[in-house]
Order: structure tokens, then sequence, then C-alpha cells
């Protein structure tokens, strides 16, 4: 029963949503009142099939699926709660959580000969720890965006990290879908949102991944980082999910054994850099 509710529910909001106010353009002469269903597929990035499908109370939609139609449909808060509750989940707060907790802290700590930072699912950069200091993988933040590791890449790259061409591409391929999925899960976030518009208005690539996500299946990534003093260290990128505060760690290694391993461990015990340094900035922006 909840589903041909939800479906009833999505089909009132998709013909009573003035398409201009979604950005459509309108020209002419329409046939149909509010959006066209191919239209609401667009916006949310799911196919017109599966709108129909859902709007006749046979498709179960994933949380992301009802954020994303949220987003879509511009609907206020009440409605959006109304069409979580209908399908079955709890609605998210509209914020992206932007502080690490005493356990997220302690892990930063714990790696403490392992280059590690901690971001929100905004990719803002929240805290570093002296590993990761050591490396000194480029200029300071300047920018207001700077501590954003997705602006970063896209927009404002780090001289002195370099991937090779699949790599590269891997890498951003995983951060648009990364901040995509967070974009659908809290639609309700006015800085996550601004990063987003800014990102799609100033890099084609950005633009072009948001428009068709990539299927990323490995959260993995292999880099070369240049140190001030002339010398290579490659390091292997691992995502840490952490739940409880919604964060993400980034834990850099070298294959056991290696050079780049005793180079990690010289450049770490020379800098004797702070164990936890907080940094970044409330919001990407």
């Amino acid at each position: 029963m909840a589903l041909h509710e939800l479906g009833t529910a999505v089909r009132w909001l998709r013909e009573n949503t003035d398409p201009t106010a979604v950005g459509l353009p309108v020209t002419g002469t329409r046939r149909v009142r509010g959006l066209r269903r191919e239209e609401l597929a667009e916006l949310a990035g799911v196919s017109a099939d599966y709108v129909r499908r859902l709007e006749q109370g046979r498709r179960q939609p994933s949380a992301g699926v009802v954020n994303a139609l949220a987003r879509a449909l511009d609907v206020p808060r009440a409605e959006y709660e109304r069409l979580c509750a209908l399908a079955g989940y709890a609605a998210d707060s509209g914020d992206v959580p932007r502080q690490a907790g005493a356990a997220a802290l302690r892990l930063l700590e714990r790696f403490d000969d392992t280059p590690a930072f901690l971001t929100d699912a905004a990719w803002n950069v929240i805290a570093v720890n002296g590993a990761w200091l050591a490396l000194q993988a480029g200029a300071p933040a300047q920018h207001a965006r700077d501590w954003n590791v997705a602006w970063r890449t896209f927009r404002n790259a780090l001289g002195g990290i370099s991937r090779t061409d699949d790599r590269a591409a891997g890498f951003r391929a995983m951060l648009a879908a990364r901040l995509r999925d967070t974009a659908l899960r809290y639609p309700g976030d006015e800085a996550l949102a601004g990063l987003v518009d800014e990102l799609r208005r100033t890099s084609r690539p950005f633009d072009t991944l948001w428009r068709w996500p990539e299927t990323v299946t490995a959260h993995e990534n292999r880099a070369v980082f240049r140190h001030p003093d002339g010398t290579d260290v490659t390091l292997d990128g691992n995502l840490l999910h952490v739940p409880g505060d919604d964060l993400m760690a980034v834990v850099l290694t070298a294959a056991p054994g290696s050079a780049d391993a005793a180079r990690l461990g010289e450049v770490v015990r020379a800098a004797g850099a702070p164990v936890v340094v907080k940094v970044g900035q409330a919001g990407p922006g």
C-alpha cells in the first residue's frame, strides 16, 4: 500500500511542478501539465521507465533515489519527509555533518607513521595527521575552497602530487560519484549545492562526470608524492568510511619493505610534525 501511495505522491508532484521552477526552458505549447516523466528522469538521474514503474507502485526506490527525486522536484522539507516515510526511510538532516568526533580523531593519531586525513562527505578536509603534513605535497591553501579535495582535483591541483592518466581518471570518477551520492543524501545543504554548481560551471570534466556518472567499483588509488627535496614517494591511497560521523578517512601506504616505505619513514621521522591538526573551514566555501 505504501508503495502505491508513494507512486501517487510522486506523480502528483511531477504533474504540479512548474518546469521553469526547476530550471527547464519552456518553448511553445506543452501538451502535458507539469513535468514529463522524461524530464523528471533526466533531473533525478534515473530512467523514464523507472519513473513510470515507480508511479505505478511497482518499484521500491533506494534512499538515494528518493533524495534525487525530492531535489529534482524542489519539494519543501515537509514533502521530502513525507516521501521518505512512504518509501520506508528516515529523512536525512539538511546539512552534511562537519565535525570529527573523538573516535575519528583517535584514528588519525594511531596512524602516526602513515599519512592520513579526515574529510566530511562533501570532501572537505577536517583534520590531518603529522605524517600527511610531512609529505609537504604542494602549496598551502589560499583559495576559500582549497581544503576541499574535489575542488583541488578539478580546479586547483596540488603540484606535488601526480598520477598516471588512467589513475587520474579513476580518481576523478570516484570523487564525482561520491560527491553526487552526498548531494542526493543531503539535498538541503546549500553550501554543498554551491560547491557542485561552481564545479559544474568551471570544470568541464566534472560537469561531464556529473551528467553521466561512471560506475565506480574501486576506492583505492596510487599517486606519486614529490617531496620539496626532490625525491618521489609512491603511495597507495585507501578510503575508509567512518559511519558514526559520516566522515571518510584517506590513508596512504607504501608497499611493505619497498624503497618507498623506507623513504616515507625517513620523511616522517625528520618532520617531527604535530600528531593531529584540525584544518579547513566550516563548509565547502
